[in-house]
């Protein structure tokens, strides 16, 4: 099934510069060309890559449509003889109730076939491109969102809240690709720094997987309370031992990496997450690491594996642990303004938009 001929029109809020008010603009809605697919967007929420973009933290490509942590349902694709299919090989179809990766790879570039598709040399980022006449419908806030050609698509259960679903494609499947890099957690002492989205989901991550003991580490007492909801068993200010297993860097605070390469154990792991914008070097002792045997590991998006393996831990675990209760508000697309204004003052784990 595609759209009708005429080329029918939709919402879309545009950020265009830092410090001006996002635009909501009427823009075409496309038609799906070869492996494409136009899904209706249900639900958007705002992560703190984009409110690092919406105050100047980072840079990015404008004009843009904001948002990549986005479900929908498929509303039309294309009937050619290329199709677009979910993780799992099959074909999407109108209806479909789906999230995706937060980029499409090409799939046959050095760095996909070499397992990294989300380095791929032709990476193609929801929420991150300029709008053109080709590609204005590539953000989580507009009504819709045009699918891309090597796009990682996974169909959501029923039973699974939009709220709850929304961050398995960032925040959730992040966390996956960084417990798949620490290994088996089982038995483990594990230390998480930071108590937002990424930090609570390793937390719960590390529960499931039987770790032996959860700590979790933040300076905000808010954030930090939600802990014990997520598996923590101890909850943190400072760290001062160094016996830690398994220790995840979520905040991307410099202090903050420092603190987790030194409360590793002797052969312990740390993996590297919330870095993702530009903050002051760290000093590291390279004697520390060669001595302690320490494996540092950075983990940047993920492999399709890791949202496949994110939704099921949804699935499967969010009745456990109050996921929904994150998303503290919830915002129309005509007022997304209120949510960017929202989300900066109030700095809560998530809000989101619903078109």
């Amino acid at each position: 099934m595609t759209l009708p001929g005429f080329r029918a029109m939709c919402r879309a809020a545009v950020f265009s510069a830092v410090g001006q008010p996002i635009e909501i603009r009427e823009v075409a809605v496309p038609q799906p060309g070869p492996r494409e697919a136009l899904v209706r967007i249900t639900c958007c929420t705002i992560c703190g890559s984009d409110l690092h973009t919406f105050s100047g933290a980072r840079s990015s490509p404008m004009p843009t449509v904001l948002g990549h942590e986005i479900i929908g349902v498929v509303e039309a694709v294309n009937e050619g003889e290329f199709v677009l299919t979910d993780v799992a090989g099959q074909t999407l179809e109108v209806g479909d109730r789906v999230t995706w990766s937060v980029a499409a790879s090409c799939g046959s570039c050095h760095r996909c076939e070499g397992g990294i598709p989300q380095k791929c040399q032709t990476l193609f980022k929801y929420g991150h491109e300029v709008c053109t006449e080709d590609h204005e419908l590539s953000g989580g806030l507009a009504e819709y969102c045009l699918l891309q050609a090597g796009t990682a698509v996974v169909k959501l259960p029923s039973e699974l809240p939009d709220a709850i679903a929304c961050p398995a494609n960032c925040a959730t499947a992040t966390v996956a690709a960084a417990v798949r890099s620490a290994g088996d957690l089982a038995g483990k002492r594990v230390l998480v720094f930071g108590a937002g989205m990424l930090g609570l989901t390793t937390c719960a991550f590390a529960t499931a997987a039987g770790a032996a003991d959860v700590s979790l580490c933040d300076v905000n007492e808010d954030r930090l309370a939600q802990g014990a909801s997520f598996g923590a068993t101890s909850l943190l200010r400072t760290v001062t031992t160094d016996d830690n297993d398994s220790v995840f860097e979520m905040s991307g605070h410099p202090s903050a990496v420092q603190s987790a390469i030194n409360a590793a154990n002797i052969g312990g792991t740390v993996i590297l997450v919330g870095s993702v914008s530009p903050a002051a070097t760290v000093a590291v002792d390279p004697e520390r690491i060669v001595r302690r045997l320490l494996s540092i590991h950075g983990v940047h998006n993920y492999r399709p594996g890791d949202l496949v393996t994110a939704v099921r831990f949804l699935e499967e675990y969010h009745q456990q642990f109050p996921f929904a209760d994150l998303v503290q508000k919830a915002f129309s697309l005509a007022d997304v303004n209120e949510a960017f204004q929202f989300a900066v003052k109030n700095r809560p784990i998530r809000v989101a938009v619903i078109p």
